[in-house]
């Protein structure tokens, strides 16, 4: 029944619903059956919907002035600047409802509308209204208050999805069996294989891609791994090309962005596909690269020489219709949308969009959905919903998931997306393995960081060289650098974000440099986690910058989150953390580290405090490889030198107790998921965990391309100390080995077989550090893992909470508007993300 009630029936609800349901429980992998899932997952979206509200209560704003206009519709437009929100963590979307209020002579008007221009720093806010008292004073323009309204559509539409997905009707049956989590062993698809996987109008596929394409087109469900720069888009549009040619009918294709979804479509149109890209009514008005794509476009150019497009502009000159007229015009008009739908053999939108009810007649056989690991679990079933009986999901787990804002319900799972569950489940995704963007050596630390060192690059070192005048590169092999600064961070006043002044004017210098150089503006892109530092770094290179503005205007300077799926020729990175308590928020996300190293083609630079970063273990590994290289330095930007700073990860304390018992049960879950072992009970799959940590990797299965590749040297070490295992193992070249088989392997011996050892713990010792009644696991006999799994991400995501407590203690700023991966381990950073 809550599934189809809506946002606003739903608040009325929020006492009774709290005193009748109990709090949102710990994640889940598997579900018995779709009445347990559909309840999980609504109460997710009703802890998400309340937070929702209650995060957006603090940004209202009293005395603001309007300046009023008129849209080519004749609609109006009001004009203000939101000041409450800058310098904060909080960002305004295409779309967003505002609502303005004016008490004006003793009387209270009220009137809604959709953010039309996102601004930036200082720039004003247009929105369309939407909704007006009677007689809203439109001539009025000061004395007004604004604050947020609520998307209620966005949490409609996930709703509305969860009440359909149990019916087969609108999801077939081995989907719904692959959702929950149940083994099932569907038949292949009936489609045949074409002669070839590449498609016209698209670059040549390379092996990896066509077989990707290849492994899709007879799959019900299908996962694409697409790691930094290997053609992600390109093996999309062509699997959507194959697809339609092979089904006849139209194909959906979805991204939670509008930016990856616009990509996607103009890439599918290149094949010469009929392509329509639909968009909620708030963004018509918003440029974008395809809108010759876009419906409302289309429908324009199709009503040029008809009734409707008389009507259409009779409307736009004299600004009104009569209401007869009004009722002819909208009816043609949606006749015309309706028309083009249907003869459609691609339509692309955002998943959200997917709910439009204009798409409601339209059964699509087949959807894909781009950057499927970006968006939250309900929001994937808003287009699966629609008919699918074929659903290809694209993204990398190993980069930034779903942006939640509840902390309750990122804990409970809905940070975790479809993508990343499958995969924990088991299900392999095929992953592209040759990257186009990074020079060589950019792409190197990454990809044994988060890759397992399996990505090939597809580009040469000359392909990569920075042409730009006297600029040059501390050490020429090496295209990047950090620079050292140990300034302290702040908080500005307006909110809870951070900022970094000594760290942007380190920025502003490099930026100063390389446009100098001849680097374009266009070429250059800033990253830093913190909405604070992004405001202070474009205000301070228009203010500082001895430049004409214009070009330090025209430099796109946004968070890490805005950067996925993008690009620059050479990436800025301000880090921002810098504090006597060594907490680094957001930076302890190995997923956000991933796509912040990953976004530069010909050259990267970072700024931060290397004595902060370095005590986390990516981290530490990057400023040892800049270190490694000689290009770890400090001093004036004309005046380098190697940076002597001395951050080594100091000796085992609790937070890394806690990281190990964290990458312990991590270790075990991928047991499950690879299907590596099988036994009995859980007494030997202890032991067999225990042999794990004493040879520090997985070995048994040399098909499985995500096996754990290192553990930190404080991580064994704290392992070792919980397990009783003497002689732990040690660091050697990113793989674990122990000190005894690194002389056997020194002496030209065989290494010994640590899958199943021999030791077992000390006596008195327990293998694991005993947890409150509350969260321990029981540590009987099991008679099947699917327990044994949910157990430990259970007992997992417990460890997690407490070592992120001792670690950075999360800052409210940051868990609402991060995709801070809270509960599913990336935080901690001692293991690859692939291994989570």
């Amino acid at each position: 029944l809550y599934a189809f009630l809506s946002l606003s029936t739903l608040f009325v609800h929020i006492s009774e619903m709290e005193a009748r349901t109990q709090s949102v429980s710990t994640p889940k992998i598997r579900y018995d059956d779709m009445r347990q899932y559909v309840y999980v997952l609504y109460k997710l979206i009703f802890t998400e919907a309340q937070n929702l509200r209650r995060s957006k209560e603090a940004y209202s704003q009293q005395n603001v002035r309007v300046r009023w206009g008129f849209g080519p519709d004749g609609q109006r437009i009001a004009y203000f600047v939101f000041s409450k929100i800058l310098g904060t963590e909080v960002k305004l979307m295409a779309g967003d409802e505002l609502i303005l209020n004016s008490d004006f002579n003793g009387k209270v008007w009220k009137a809604s509308g959709r953010v039309m221009k996102v601004p930036d720093f200082g720039e004003e806010v247009a929105i369309e209204l939407t909704n007006t008292s009677d007689d809203f004073p439109c001539y009025v323009t000061n004395g007004y208050s604004v604050h947020f309204g609520l998307r209620t559509a966005y949490i409609d539409r996930m709703l509305t999805a969860l009440g359909k997905v149990a019916n087969e009707n609108f999801v077939s049956h081995a989907i719904q069996r692959t959702i929950l989590g149940h083994d099932y062993e569907a038949p292949p698809l009936d489609i045949s294989y074409p002669e070839h996987y590449s498609a016209p109008g698209l670059p040549e596929l390379n092996q990896s891609q066509a077989m990707a394409v290849r492994e899709v087109l007879t799959r019900s469900i299908s996962l694409i791994q697409g790691p930094p720069g290997t053609g992600k888009t390109v093996t999309s549009a062509s699997i959507v090309y194959h697809l339609a040619k092979a089904r006849g009918t139209p194909i959906l294709v979805c991204s939670p962005s509008n930016v990856a979804i616009d990509q996607l479509a103009e890439k599918i149109s290149r094949t010469g596909l009929r392509v329509i890209r639909t968009c909620a009514k708030s963004r018509e008005e918003i440029d974008s690269p395809v809108g010759f794509l876009t419906l409302h476009k289309q429908v324009r150019r199709l009503a040029r020489n008809r009734e409707l497009g008389k009507l259409w502009q009779q409307k736009e000159e004299t600004g009104e219709l009569s209401p007869a007229e009004e009722n002819r015009f909208s009816s043609l008009k949606l006749k015309c949308e309706r028309d083009l739908l249907k003869q459609a053999d691609v339509i692309c939108c955002t998943c959200v969009a997917a709910g439009d009810s204009r798409l409601a007649g339209i059964r699509f056989r087949a959807v894909l959905i781009d950057e499927s690991t970006q968006a939250k679990e309900p929001e994937c079933l808003i287009p699966i919903v629609t008919g699918a009986r074929q659903v290809v999901l694209v993204g990398d787990h190993c980069q930034l998931g779903p942006v939640v804002i509840s902390a309750e319900a990122a804990r409970a799972g809905l940070n975790r997306s479809l993508f990343e569950r499958l995969v924990i489940l088991g299900n392999q995704p095929i992953r592209l393995q040759i990257q186009y963007r990074m020079h060589p050596l950019l792409s190197l630390l990454p990809n044994n960081l988060f890759y397992e060192g399996t990505l090939q690059n597809g580009v040469t070192e000359q392909e990569r060289i920075l042409e730009a005048g006297d600029f040059r590169w501390p050490n020429p092999a090496v295209p990047m650098f950090f620079w050292c600064t140990l300034s302290q961070e702040e908080k500005p006043r307006s909110g809870k974000s951070f900022l970094n002044r000594a760290e942007a004017a380190h920025i502003e210098k490099i930026a100063t440099k390389l446009l100098r150089s001849g680097v374009r503006a266009d070429q250059i892109g800033i990253i830093t986690p913190y909405e604070a530092q992004r405001a202070h770094i474009v205000q301070h290179m228009l203010l500082s910058g001895p430049l004409n503005n214009k070009l330090y205007q025209e430099i796109e300077v946004a968070s890490v989150d805005a950067f996925q799926g993008r690009e620059k020729d050479i990436i800025l990175m301000s880090c921002v953390r810098s504090n006597k308590d060594n907490r680094i928020g957001f930076l302890n996300d190995s997923r956000r580290l991933n796509v912040a190293l990953t976004r530069a083609r010909y050259g990267l630079i970072i700024v931060g405090n290397p004595k902060v970063l370095s005590r986390q273990p990516m981290w530490n590994s990057l400023l040892r490889f800049c270190r490694e290289n000689h290009c770890l330095l400090d001093g004036p930007l004309n005046a380098l030198k190697e940076c002597e700073v001395d951050f080594n990860i100091g000796k085992s304390n609790l937070p890394v107790m806690l990281q190990a018992t964290t990458c312990y049960l991590t270790i075990m879950i991928r047991i499950e998921m690879n299907r590596l072992v099988s036994v009995d009970n859980f007494a030997q799959l202890k032991y067999f965990i225990a042999g794990l940590m004493f040879s520090g990797r997985l070995e048994g299965n040399s098909t499985c391309r995500d096996q754990p590749s290192f553990i930190s040297m404080g991580c064994s070490q704290a392992m070792s100390s919980l397990s009783g295992l003497s002689d732990p193992p040690i660091p050697c070249n990113n793989d674990m080995l122990s000190t005894s088989s690194q002389r056997n392997a020194k002496e030209g011996g065989e290494m010994r077989d640590h899958r199943m050892p021999k030791m077992r713990p000390a006596p008195g010792r327990p293998l694991m550090p005993s947890a409150s009644s509350s969260q321990s696991v029981a540590f009987q006999s099991y008679g099947n893992f699917t327990q044994v799994v949910e157990d430990l991400e259970s007992m997992r995501i417990h460890f997690e909470s407490m070592m992120l407590s001792q670690d950075t203690n999360y800052e409210n700023s940051e868990v609402v508007s991060s995709s801070s991966r809270i509960g599913d381990g990336s935080s901690s950073g001692f293991y690859p993300a692939s291994q989570q």
